[in-house]
């Protein structure tokens, strides 16, 4: 019966062995089985299987593993694969077993430790140069089956291969703006390349829309949505340890080009046509224009008329117009992919175009007087129409109104004397043409001159002279010229010439270098002698030469150092902390002297500015502590001699603390406490002393005394028993100094002293080896309570006592004696 039923059913009645087979069970159910004997008497009881059973295949163990195959080899691992048996033993595979044989030895080793259902496994680890051969077997739950074939013996080493690369794609390809496109291939190599891809020479990153995938033999680049910036040469690279290999594509993604480049010029318009220009597209959609589209419209109408759509050039003549009707012009441009937006011109009027004439170039002036003044210009492009007049304005330079010199015509002429002019005046002028369509625009106005009679050159300068000199340079003076040739002197031209030459040299190569009437000629040779002149220039030129009088001796002239002091330096210098310090004086010297700062016998501190010009020094020190305080000196020294001035500098900041701070004649409600003044009282006079006191046991100071001049305070309203911490500092106007505390608390109780002797010591009693005594309490008890008595004795005539007991009583029995 099935194991899910209570009915039986009978399989046969006629066994007579003790074994049968059953038939027309169904796989994959349970069964409960009987058995009955039966004789001619009848049938006997029956025995029925104790366990249901499950009908199904007879399972064994798996056939072996198939294709075992070496994927790949290194010096140190080797990896393979296999596939499944053929036949699983009728269970599923739990695991498979891998072994290996080093070549030379009889057995094999399991090299798996772990449960493993993969049929893919490296093993690592191996020793380069050593040869294995490797089998797998399959297991299930019956067992481990038959072990795979061996493969060939496989000796542990890299691999080397170069890489080979297979491309799908050719050296050149043209996509469409919006579409996508990918280039493919195949590639291999030992060890495995490295695949890098590179558009125009730049490492290709992965977006939104640009893909990479690559595996152990295939590559891919894929572009979704290609736009015109993905245009560029595509570069694939497969590298490893034996080399490399490349391909390329030139990818050009394609569109409709950009609309060409205005504004669109009108080059020529007349009543009846017009010539149009304009320039390329700045993208040509990856493709070369074809062709551009122009076409014409009156802005009164709707409608675009064509004009061609076959020229290649970016000119066009625009034909068969209507004058003095306003026409647009619009343009586009065709490639093999499509037409660009258009370019719209701005309107413009059919006409003739006849203009007023340009404007003169900027006119000349020529022959001034006090007066009058020439003006010279050459004639500008007439607009079409003959020039008929000129107009001649003029204006005052710092005016802003301009003004006909004269309302008669000048004409053919490019010149015309300008009259009435103010002496000493400065003038502007400008001209304009004037045709039948009527005035152009004036010219650019002339350079502003002077109404004055013409410059002569200037006289001489007077009294030249040497007045300074050093080992390579001379200072010269002179006074200006007496006649300036009714010109302003621009400068003046100062030469030198070595005694014994006949070339003079310039010192300056312009007069406007020296506007003033001195000036220092460097770059002269030591002990050489000179001769020297000056020259005056105005607009008209230069003078004739004034010469210094003797040739001058290029030589050091000596003088001692001088110092002017600043103020900063002239008295005791005070300077707040925090505050800078600023030292200066003015050197005086020929040659200039060495200059040295120094603080007290040292070097100044390395934080200190010190600053060396021509004229002087100075030193400055910033943020300012009260160890900047001291005497600082300035030398100055120069072969003629040597000079030394000192400032003392008193760096003003608050005290240092209190010193020797102590505490006396405590009492239970008072103590006195002294101190000694700071030993830096901060450059400023010590004006108080805070004193504070602090429970022990609190973490609050409190203030006993802060105007205390005096360097000792009793402290009072002490609490008995209570333990005190004192501390003091000092104040002067900088403000309070660090405080200086006890070391030690102190506790608020009376002092206390030895007890004053008993009175009235009397013997009571005596015996022959003890004596009774007796005695009063002293007068005073030192401060406490009389814990005792000590009793001592002394033999007559003996030096020492011995003591004998202390007793707390006023008697006592001294025995032993």
């Amino acid at each position: 019966r099935e194991s899910d039923h209570r009915a039986w059913t009978p399989v046969s009645y006629t066994v007579t062995r003790q074994n049968a087979t059953v038939q027309g069970l169904i796989q994959g159910k349970a069964y409960f089985f009987r058995i009955a004997a039966e004789n001619i008497i009848g049938m006997g009881p029956f025995t029925e299987t104790t366990k249901e059973i499950l009908i199904r295949d007879p399972i064994t163990v798996p056939d072996r593993p198939e294709d075992l195959e070496v994927k790949a080899v290194t010096k140190n691992s080797v990896t393979l694969t296999w596939n499944p048996p053929k036949y699983n033993g009728g269970a599923d595979i739990t695991m498979y077993v891998l072994e290996s044989r080093l070549i030379g030895k009889d057995k094999f080793h399991k090299v798996t430790k772990e449960k493993m259902l993969d049929r893919k496994f490296t093993i690592e680890g191996l020793k380069e140069g050593d040869t294995y051969e490797y089998r797998v077997s399959a297991c299930n739950i019956v067992g481990q089956g038959k072990p795979s074939f061996c493969t060939k013996p496989i000796t542990c080493k890299d691999e080397l291969a170069p890489p080979t690369l297979d491309l799908d794609f050719r050296d050149k390809l043209i996509v469409r703006v919006g579409e996508a496109f990918s280039l493919t291939g195949r590639y291999s190599g030992k060890p495995a390349p490295k695949v890098t891809w590179l558009k125009d020479d730049v490492v290709v990153k992965e977006d939104d829309r640009t893909k990479i995938k690559t595996t152990s033999t295939t590559l891919c680049l894929g572009v979704l949505k290609s736009v015109r910036e993905d245009s560029g040469k595509y570069c694939v690279t497969v590298e490893n340890s034996t080399g490399s290999r490349k391909g390329f594509c030139q990818v050009n993604v394609v569109d409709r080009p950009s609309p060409p480049v205005g504004p669109v010029i009108f080059d020529e318009v007349f009543k009846d046509h017009m010539v149009v220009s304009w320039k390329p597209p700045l993208d040509d959609g990856g493709s070369e224009i074809t062709n551009y589209i122009i076409e014409k419209k009156d802005t009164h109408k709707d409608l675009w008329m064509p004009v061609t759509s076959a020229t290649v050039k970016t000119t066009c003549k625009i034909p068969k117009l209507l004058e003095g009707r306003e026409y647009q012009i619009r343009i586009y441009a065709e490639n093999l992919y499509g037409i660009s937006d258009p370019l719209i011109s701005d309107e413009m009027k059919a006409k003739d175009r006849f203009r007023v004439p340009d404007a003169p170039e900027q006119p000349i002036i020529k022959d001034v007087t006090k007066d009058s003044a020439v003006v010279v210009w050459n004639k500008p492009y007439d607009g079409g129409k003959p020039i008929t007049n000129y107009i001649v304005e003029k204006k005052e330079t710092m005016a802003t109104r301009w003004v006909r010199v004269t309302k008669d015509p000048i004409f053919p002429g490019t010149k015309f004397k300008v009259p009435d002019l103010l002496e000493g005046c400065e003038y502007e002028f400008r001209v304009s043409a004037e045709n039948e369509i009527g005035i152009g625009d004036p010219s650019p106005p002339s350079k502003p001159v002077f109404a004055r009679d013409p410059i002569a050159k200037p006289s001489p300068p007077v009294n030249p002279e040497a007045v300074d000199k050093t080992k390579n340079s001379v200072d010269l003076s002179w006074q200006p010229p007496r006649h300036d040739g009714n010109g302003k002197i621009i400068g003046y031209l100062i030469e030198y010439q070595k005694v014994g030459d006949e070339e003079w040299k310039q010192a300056n190569l312009t007069a406007d270098s020296c506007p003033e009437t001195k000036y220092k000629v460097t770059g002269l040779t030591e002990g050489l002698t000179y001769k020297f002149r000056v020259k005056a220039v105005n607009a008209a030129g230069e003078s004739d030469p004034a010469h210094v009088p003797d040739p001058v001796e290029v030589k050091d002239r000596l003088e001692p150092p001088e110092l002017i002091l600043d103020a900063n330096m002239a008295r005791e210098q005070h300077v707040k902390a925090g505050d800078t310090l600023r030292l200066s004086a003015v050197i005086k010297g020929v040659p200039f002297p060495k200059v040295t700062w120094k603080k007290g016998d040292h070097e100044v501190s390395p934080k200190a500015d010190i600053e060396v010009t021509g004229v002087g020094s100075k030193l400055e020190i910033r943020n300012t502590v009260h160890e900047d305080g001291g005497m600082y000196s300035l030398t100055v020294e120069n072969p003629a001699g040597s000079k030394t001035v000192s400032v003392k500098v008193v760096v003003l900041d608050k005290p240092g603390p209190p010193r020797n701070l102590k505490i006396s004649d405590v009492r239970s409600d008072s103590c006195y406490i002294t101190w000694m003044e700071p030993e830096d009282d901060g450059g400023s006079v010590i004006t108080n002393y805070v004193v504070e006191r602090k429970d022990v046991a609190s973490a609050q100071w409190v203030a006993i005394s802060s105007s205390s001049k005096k360097r000792s305070h009793m402290a009072k309203y002490l609490m008995e028993g209570i333990q005190y911490l004192f501390r003091v500092a000092a104040e002067n106007q900088y403000g309070r100094g660090p405080y200086v505390e006890t070391v030690k608390p102190i506790k608020a109780i009376d002092p206390l002293h030895p007890p004053g002797p008993p009175k009235n010591l009397h013997h009571v009693d005596v015996d022959k080896t003890e004596v009774s005594l007796a005695w009063n309490r002293p007068d005073r008890d030192g401060g406490a309570e009389i814990t005792g008595y000590l009793v001592e004795y002394q033999e007559d005539g003996a030096d020492e006592w011995t003591k004998f007991q202390t007793v707390p009583m006023l008697d006592c029995v001294v025995t032993g004696l």
